[in-house]
């Protein structure tokens, strides 16, 4: 399974923000999403994983390989630990959660109300969700906020295990993780507001992250 673009232009309120958008994300890769905030980062992931369409250009990936997880953990407040993830794991047919409570050290939890969660804890129950969806493309935003030290690396050894399965990951982070990753950086694919495109810049920032000259 792999999500190939190309040419993709993305935009806010009708005006682009980052042009010229072309990689290929194979089965078995991690790829970090670099750039300054405000840089395009989380239009370029919303526009993937399609919540918004895009200006221009094309992305390859069925729709039913994407799971994508942004800034909010989107769980219900009412519902305990275990709900949550019953909650999904139905709606993706993907059986009991037992080993994802366990693989996100959420067991203890299990009975307790969402609401009552700490920040971190809840963000560990967002990024759970990824395991019972199935899906084999990860498309993550900032996934880290609010984890401790011991929680980014149990975040990270989840992400290396779904590469090692044949997954995929996209992962817009500032943090370092320790995992096997190319990265590609946004900086070069600003859109000029003028409406031309910034050619040169775009080459430079591919010829980076990927080490090819554009023919």
């Amino acid at each position: 399974m792999e999500m190939r673009v190309e040419n993709l232009v993305v935009g806010r309120g009708g005006v682009a923000v980052l042009e010229g958008i072309r990689f290929t994300l194979r089965a078995g890769q991690v790829m970090v999403l670099r750039g300054p905030n405000g840089s395009g980062k989380t239009t370029l992931l919303r526009s993937l994983a399609g919540l918004q369409p895009p200006m221009a250009g094309t992305i390859e990936a069925p729709a039913e390989s994407i799971a994508y997880a942004a800034h909010a953990d989107g769980l219900k407040s009412t519902l305990t630990v275990r709900e949550n993830l019953d909650f999904w794991a139905k709606i993706h047919a993907t059986g009991p959660v037992d080993a994802v409570l366990e693989r996100f050290n959420l067991t203890a939890l299990a009975t307790r109300p969402a609401a009552s969660l700490s920040a971190g804890q809840k963000r560990r129950l967002g990024l759970a969700r990824l395991l019972v969806t199935g899906r084999a493309i990860w498309l993550l935003d900032e996934p880290t906020v609010s984890l401790d030290t011991a929680s980014v690396a149990i975040f990270a050894g989840v992400v290396r295990e779904h590469v090692a399965g044949g997954g995929a990951a996209l992962i817009a982070t500032h943090i370092e993780l320790g995992l096997e990753a190319e990265v590609f950086d946004v900086r070069g694919l600003r859109a000029d507001p003028d409406g031309t495109t910034a050619r040169g810049a775009f080459e430079a920032s591919f010829d980076a992250a990927f080490g090819e000259a554009l023919p």
